[in-house]
């Protein structure tokens, strides 16, 4: 899955309606093997500024696409998992990984909808656009993802919180960073809210006029007491 300018996660630019006939992993499929490459490779810049941040750990990306937040966290120490329902897209970035020596950058095929993680197995977890054109169970995925961060780790995610400001269509599938943190319905005494803002960002339109983004950037502390 994937999303936005980068290489990364499941809310897919503006273009025809998915056909509904497809299931997500064709839908998913059928996006990559359309290009040579879909996404720049760059990371997210605002996760990159927030996790930045953080002491590097183990960390998963969900809807990692091509891989650039992983390849990004491996390079600044982590040892990072990116999961995605492409085999395509992680073909693309386990060739990237390997092709700049990233040992610490892995990759998987994977369902997210039937994904089950090992509890308290990881530091970090990230979703950069983790939103999607066909079905897609996202909070019953980052509520699962929440499950594997250890005591004393962060889930970051990244959202489209509204349209561009060029654009005409309004999807429901945007989300701000506080009906997120509603939505999660974290336990209070077990997670920390340490960011939660919708962050305006400067954009290009199509053509060639000044625009804006707005990201919903949310980052949760598990303060749970360790066992």
């Amino acid at each position: 899955m994937t999303a936005h300018h980068h290489a990364s996660h499941a809310h897919a630019p503006a273009h025809a309606e998915p056909n509904p006939d497809l299931s997500p992993t064709e839908y998913w499929e059928q996006r990559y093997s359309g290009s040579e490459r879909v996404w720049s490779g760059k990371v997210n810049a605002t996760m990159a500024s927030v996790v930045a941040e953080l002491s590097p750990g183990t960390a998963i990306d969900l809807g990692c696409g091509e891989g650039g937040d992983v390849l990004w966290l491996a390079e600044q120490g982590w040892t990072a998992l990116g999961l995605d329902i492409s085999a395509t897209a992680v073909g693309r970035a386990r060739d990237e990984a390997a092709a700049r020596g990233l040992d610490g950058a892995s990759f998987e095929a994977v369902d997210l909808d039937a994904w089950e993680p090992e509890p308290a197995s990881v530091d970090l977890v990230t979703a950069s656009f983790f939103q999607s054109n066909v079905a897609l169970d996202r909070i019953t995925i980052l509520r699962r993802a929440a499950a594997a961060i250890r005591s004393g780790g962060h889930l970051v995610i990244v959202s489209h919180a509204a349209p561009p400001s060029w654009a005409t269509d309004h999807p429901a599938r945007m989300v701000g960073a506080e009906e997120d943190v509603a939505q999660l319905a974290l336990p209070d005494d077990a997670w920390e809210v340490r960011i939660a803002e919708d962050r305006p960002r400067a954009a290009t339109a199509p053509d060639g006029s000044a625009g804006e983004h707005l990201d919903a950037v949310l980052v949760l502390l598990n303060c749970s007491t360790s066992k």
